[in-house]
Parts: C-alpha cells; sequence; structure tokens
C-alpha cells in the first residue's frame, strides 16, 4: 500500500477505487433514469420525484436559452433551502452556462461585489422578503441586468410584493449544449471574512468528483441505497450542503427534507416526526440541538448517518453528543476549494481532539514545511497541510497572483496546520493564519477553544491573538454562556483551564457576550472578532 491511510480504512472500502469524473446534467439524467418516481425532495409538504426533478429542470433550462443564457453566462442564485435551488442550479448548468451562489445573509455590499466579480448579469430568487428587497437593491445599482423570481407560491408559501420577470419555461429542446469535465460549472466565494470574498473556480469534473468519492466511501454506517431519509438544514448556497448533502444523497436516490433555516426545537421534532436516520450539521447546530431543553427526553433513536463538518467539533461536545445520540458523530475535514471531500472519519477510528480521520478514496494528503512548502515532513510532525485530487479545483476566479502561491507542485496548499500520525489518521490543529505566537511558542486557539467547551456554563467560544506588551500576542476568549447560567471571571476561567492547558496558552483576556458571530452557514467567525479588535485598537 503506496499510503499509511490505506491499511485504516473500513473493510467495506478501498482508497484506489475508480473516481468517476462527468458533468453534472449527465449526473441528473442518471439518477432520474435510475429512482423515476421515487421521491427526491420534500418542501412543506411537496414532494418532486427524480423524474419530476428533470423535467421541471430542463423546462427551466428550455426558458433560460430562450432568453439567450448559454456557454459563457454567469447566473447568480440568490435562493434559500427551496426546490427551486436545485431545479435552478441543474437548469443554469444544463444551458452551459455557469453558476454564482449568493448567501442569503451577505450583506448588500458582498452581494454586489460577487455580482460584478463574477460577470453574473442574471439573477434567480424566490419572494422571501429580504431576498426580493437585495434584489430590487442590486438591479436598481446595476449590479445585475435582470431579476427572475421563482415564486415561493408554487410551495404554499407568500412572495413579497415584487415587479421581476417570472422564472421562464419552456418545451425543452431535442439537443443541448455539449459539455465536458473540464468545463466550469461553479463560482463558489470563499475567504470574505479575511479579506475580498474570491471565487473558487468548480468545475463539473470537479463536482461529480465529489459525489464519486462520497458515494464509494463505505463504512458500517452506511445505509442501503434509496434508504436515505436526510435532514437538509444546511444552507444549499453552501458547498458543504450542495455537494456533501444534496449531490451526494442523490446520487444515492435518498429523499431529502428540505427546510430554510434551522431552528433547534423544530429539527428535533422533525427528527422524530419523519424518522431522519441522515443529518450533517455544523457544530453551532450541533451544539443548539444538545442545549435543547428537554432534549434527553426526545426520540432520537432513527439517526443513523450523523456528521458535523464546516469548522471543527469541540471534543467535548462531541463526547457529549455522542452520549445522547448513542452513535457517533462521523466528521471529517474539506474545504470550498476541494467541493469539499477532503477526510473522514472511521467509525473505529481512534478518539483524539481534532482528529479529521483519512483522506478519503482518491485523496492525497501530505504535510509540508509552512515556509517551504515542497518539503514533506515526517509523522508526528506539525506542518501545513496539502491536498490533491480529482476534486481539487483550479484556481480562483480573476486571481493570478493568489493562484501563483496557492499551489507547490501540484498540491493546494490549505492554510491548515496539523499532523498525520504512523497510521495515517490526520488531525487538525488550526488554521496557519489564526495561530498566536505567545513568548516564542505557537499558540493554536482551536486547542484552547476545545477546553474552554469543558467548562459547564459555555453555549459557545472563539478565541483570538490580541498584541500583548510582553509576550507579542496572547489569547482572548469570547464566549456565549447557556440559558440561565452565571457567568464567571477571567481568574475563574484561568483556574478551570490550569490543570487543561499549559500557561503560555491561558487567554489573557475574556470578554462574555449575548451571542457569537456566525457565517451563514453557521460556522462562529474568529476573523470577525479579529477586524473588531483590530478597529478597536
Amino acid at each position: 500500500m503506496p499510503h499509511p491511510w490505506e491499511a485504516s480504512y473500513p473493510p467495506e472500502c478501498r482508497w484506489d477505487v475508480p473516481i468517476a469524473r462527468g458533468v453534472l446534467p449527465a449526473f441528473l439524467d442518471h439518477v432520474a433514469a435510475r429512482f423515476g418516481d421515487r421521491p427526491a425532495l420534500e418542501y412543506r409538504g411537496h414532494i418532486l420525484s427524480y423524474a419530476e426533478l428533470r423535467r421541471r429542470s430542463d423546462r427551466i433550462a428550455a426558458g433560460l436559452r430562450a432568453m439567450g443564457i448559454g456557454r459563457g453566462d454567469c447566473v447568480a442564485l440568490y435562493l434559500p433551502n427551496t426546490p427551486w435551488h436545485p431545479l435552478c442550479f441543474f437548469a443554469v448548468l444544463r444551458t452551459g452556462a455557469r453558476v454564482v451562489h449568493f448567501s442569503a445573509l451577505d450583506a448588500r455590499r458582498e452581494l454586489a461585489h460577487k455580482a460584478h466579480d463574477s460577470d453574473a448579469t442574471v439573477l434567480i430568487t424566490t419572494g422571501f422578503p429580504p431576498l426580493v428587497a437585495n434584489a430590487e437593491w442590486l438591479l436598481a445599482e446595476g449590479a445585475v441586468r435582470r431579476v427572475l423570481l421563482a415564486p415561493e407560491t408554487e410551495w404554499s408559501g407568500e412572495d413579497a410584493p415584487n415587479a421581476f420577470d417570472p422564472l421562464p419555461e419552456a418545451e425543452p429542446p431535442s439537443t443541448w449544449p455539449e459539455l465536458t469535465p473540464d468545463d466550469l460549472a461553479l463560482l463558489q466565494y470563499t475567504g470574505g471574512t479575511t479579506g475580498v470574498p474570491k471565487g473558487a473556480m468548480l468545475t463539473h469534473g470537479n463536482l461529480t468528483a465529489a459525489v464519486s468519492i462520497y458515494k464509494t466511501w463505505r463504512d458500517s454506517t452506511s445505509l442501503p441505497e434509496g434508504a436515505g431519509r436526510v435532514l437538509v438544514l444546511l444552507p444549499l448556497f453552501h458547498i458543504f450542503a450542495l455537494t456533501a448533502v444534496l449531490l451526494r444523497q442523490m446520487a444515492e436516490g435518498s429523499l431529502c427534507h428540505l427546510r430554510p433555516r434551522f431552528d433547534a426545537a423544530q429539527a428535533v421534532a422533525d427528527i422524530e416526526a419523519l424518522r431522519i436516520n441522515t443529518f450533517s450539521g455544523v457544530p453551532t447546530m450541533w451544539i443548539g440541538i444538545l442545549n435543547l431543553p428537554g432534549v434527553r427526553r426526545r426520540d432520537l433513536s432513527s439517526l443513523r448517518q450523523c456528521s458535523s463538518g464546516g469548522a471543527p467539533m469541540p471534543f467535548e461536545v462531541q463526547q457529549k453528543l455522542e452520549a445522547l445520540l448513542g452513535t457517533r458523530i462521523g466528521g471529517g475535514w474539506g474545504m470550498t476549494e476541494t467541493c469539499p471531500a477532503g477526510t473522514r472519519i472511521p467509525p473505529d477510528a481512534p478518539r483524539r481532539a481534532g482528529l479529521i480521520g483519512v483522506p478519503l478514496p482518491g485523496i492525497e494528503l501530505r504535510i509540508v514545511d509552512p515556509d517551504q512548502p515542497t518539503r514533506v515532513l515526517p509523522p508526528g510532525e506539525v506542518g501545513e497541510m496539502a491536498v490533491r485530487g480529482p476534486n481539487v479545483f483550479s484556481g480562483y476566479w480573476n486571481r493570478p497572483e493568489e493562484n501563483a502561491t496557492a499551489f507547490a507542485d501540484g498540491w493546494f496548499l490549505t492554510g491548515d496546520m496539523g499532523w498525520m500520525d504512523e497510521r495515517g489518521f490526520f488531525t487538525l490543529v488550526d488554521r496557519r493564519k489564526n495561530m498566536i505566537l505567545s513568548g516564542g511558542f505557537n499558540v493554536y486557539p482551536a486547542q484552547i477553544e476545545g477546553a474552554i467547551y469543558e467548562h459547564p456554563d459555555v453555549a459557545e467560544c472563539i478565541v483570538i491573538g490580541i498584541p500583548d506588551a510582553y509576550r507579542g500576542q496572547a489569547a482572548k476568549a469570547f464566549v456565549a454562556l447557556k440559558p440561565g447560567a452565571r457567568g464567571f471571571t477571567l481568574e475563574e476561567l484561568r483556574a478551570f483551564l490550569a490543570e487543561r492547558l499549559g500557561r503560555h496558552e491561558l487567554p489573557a483576556a475574556l470578554e462574555i457576550r449575548d451571542s457569537l458571530p456566525k457565517s451563514p452557514a453557521g460556522k462562529l467567525l474568529a476573523s470577525a472578532l479579529r477586524v473588531e479588535q483590530e478597529g478597536a485598537s
């Protein structure tokens, strides 16, 4: 075996299995032909079968083609988790155009930047009032030339008043534009909280390879084809939900229950009533469920495939969740730039904080010297994680200078710091840019956060580096408390952490807040606090 992780694979799968690359319209054709009248999507009680999903999507594609949309064009999808998202996603790609995702929680300045940078001319949205208001503003500002409304009334909802053109439909033509796996399918913007958002260029081949990679991973928690009952709360405009949830589950013939927003009480009610067996969330969602009053008296026994992604799961939180659910929380690591396939934690993997598992089939990972990225580091030594595989993006849109430094010897430099053990299991330490240099020591906020989560009063926390006259930098903790918690002082927190962290890792400052900043996908945003602290200083 050329890679150490292959010996650590579950017996149900192999690392060297062939990974299929194709185009997404052909993917839709395949699942529609294979699963036909099986239910694919549920939203507000409305069911769309796989065959109906393809038929409606093709009619929308024909309508878009009649408008003149085709190869070389870019269409923005400004949509929450309704059936309109997959319908329009596949429709745009069928025309030969590319998609750009707008986040439902983007500020107007970010929306305008993405529209101008991506060259999007047409925007598709639905009738949620905030989306309508922002789409009207984008149109008035000239950021987009045309807005098309996909009506929420189609699913027994309501549309805010608007003057947008209706989403067109037409009879599909006999032939569609020819596509190749190397054609650009999606501009997925990333990094907006640490600077100007940049669009990761994801091809049809990248996305279909990621689906193939996820599908080929099998372990003892895997379900038979067609058995998945999936709760989709992660936003479909985020790469985690798009590929690792929606497209992957479509490849399995699952039924996806779409929900436009996360509410812990409603999520638990859905799991009970619908007998959900598959749920992926970001850590903040899982924390919300864990802290829901009375959750230990609820019936969550149907859950079989549970996973967390988007950000590291605090080890203490994971242990409490697994005790609650009676099953292991799967997880791993990935990035927008990897669609986001990267690693997976096998059910029998060792238990330790920061563990992200082994590379998924067809993906290679290595640890390199951050200052000399062509030098590979031995097992046990912390360095920067580098990745390559058929799912790894080709670069950032309109960013030639960044692309020149993003790769070394064909490996994408992730910016994540970690290490690999002798068995090929990888452990994530922190983002390279998050590392705090305190008195000559490397201090990783994720390790401090993990220790703080062990405090019984803590609901959420973020640790960042702040200037320190003596050490150069020191750690500052931002904490949101559980309901009814009395709170604590910095001195009390340091005393609690004294046996859990080194002296150089103990926070030098503490700020307790009602809530902490989050991304549209629910990821806690340390970067927003760093910007805030820089402005205050």
